[in-house]
């Protein structure tokens, strides 16, 4: 065990003791019966025809006790097969692709009856299945015919008696305001109503999303982990203001409550509804890395929102007196300065509020020299976040 065993790799000589290598005796080296095939008697040493660079790591691994790091000059497919030639095992090879960023596969869990899997890989799984596939792409259409409704809903050829004005359940559908006079209601009832086109598609739509909803929640193995799960949060919240907005405006007209404080109320819902975009990241590869990405950043973000504000601040005072002796300056106190100071330092510049004296313009170009460099910071963590999630996927 203590005698020193002499390895040839492609003419690379390497030496170590042979209490190292029985550390690991599963694996090629350590087994002596197993790299009994590879001595040489002449030159008393052990030949392995293999990549000479692979090599000083996977001795590492036995001189350290298990530690696996990939040499940077060493490709991964390279390095994985020298792994196996070796025989490390599985372990081994999960830490380094772990340790690489690659996705670590974890069993998923699955309903017990045999009704509640198949609806639960209908739904979950567009990979298990071409009727599970096309579950998916269907959910993708019925997302885009919603968002596109959305944005179409709001054009002014689309609304009901002009501007402004229109009849009930306007937050699923500004064809149906509720800022019209009663005698309007008349003139807009051709419209209004259960019959209004864009009412029709948007019901249609949340029809499918409570039914893809409700399947998956009946289905799922665990209520707890169901609703602990963003995805299914964001479906919940996409069905949400439909009902919402239905029920407040029934109250309305039934003469329950306040009219101004239910078109407050809409408005609020309606914009709830963009939201719904984000149900595209359940099918979108792209949209769920930046959300990983956006996440294991938040550190990096906190750091660069915190200084932006000691910039905005700081530049903010700094223009403020220097314009203070200009009559006509538009820097009249330092929070009206916050504006340009943020405009300023993320470069954008929409002009304004701009500074016209010396001094202000000398404050002005510290100021975007700063935002250049202060953003730029933290830019190459995301980035590398962002291809680390990427890798993994």
């Amino acid at each position: 065990c203590c005698e020193r065993v002499a390895i040839n790799v492609a003419g690379r000589r390497f030496e170590t003791l042979g209490r190292t290598l029985l550390r690991f005796p599963n694996t090629l080296l350590g087994d002596p019966r197993r790299r009994r095939r590879y001595f040489d008697p002449q030159r008393r040493e052990y030949f392995f025809d293999r990549h000479r660079g692979a090599f000083g790591a996977v001795l590492y691994y036995y001189q350290s006790g298990g530690r696996l790091r990939r040499p940077p000059d060493v490709p991964l497919d390279v390095f994985l097969e020298e792994l196996r030639f070796y025989q490390l095992g599985e372990e081994a090879e999960g830490r380094l692709r772990e340790a690489e960023g690659f996705a670590v596969e974890v069993a998923q869990p699955l309903p017990g009856g045999r009704l509640r899997r198949r609806a639960w890989l209908l739904c979950e799984h567009p990979e298990s299945s071409p009727a599970a596939r096309a579950v998916a792409l269907l959910s993708v259409l019925v997302i885009l015919v919603s968002i596109v409704v959305f944005c179409l809903e709001t054009l002014p050829q689309f609304r009901a008696g002009g501007e402004g004005s229109a009849q009930g359940l306007s937050s699923i559908s500004p064809n149906l305001t509720a800022a019209s006079p009663p005698s309007s209601s008349s003139s807009s009832s051709s419209r209004g109503g259960l019959t209004d086109p864009f009412f029709v598609v948007e019901t249609i739509c949340i029809c499918w999303f409570s039914l893809e909803l409700l399947v998956r929640l009946l289905a799922s193995p665990s209520k707890t982990a169901f609703f602990r799960n963003a995805m299914n949060l964001i479906d919940l919240v996409a069905i949400a203001p439909y009902f919402v907005a239905l029920g407040t405006e029934l109250a309305r007209q039934g003469g329950v409550g306040q009219p101004a404080m239910s078109l407050a109320i809409l408005r609020v819902i309606r914009l709830v509804r963009v939201f719904r975009v984000f149900k595209l990241s359940r099918h979108s590869t792209g949209l769920q890395i930046l959300g990983q990405t956006l996440r294991a950043s938040m550190r990096e973000l906190g750091l660069l929102i915190f200084f932006l504000l000691i910039g905005v601040v700081l530049f903010s005072s700094a223009v403020y007196f220097a314009e203070a002796e200009d009559a006509g300056t538009s820097f009249t106190s330092i929070p009206q300065a916050f504006w340009w100071a943020v405009v300023t330092m993320t470069t954008v510049g929409y002009g304004d509020m701009a500074p016209v004296t010396v001094g202000g313009k000398l404050v002005g170009s510290l100021c975007a020299i700063a935002g250049v460099l202060t953003i730029s910071l933290p830019v190459p963590v995301i980035v590398s976040n962002f291809s680390y999630f990427y890798r993994r996927e």
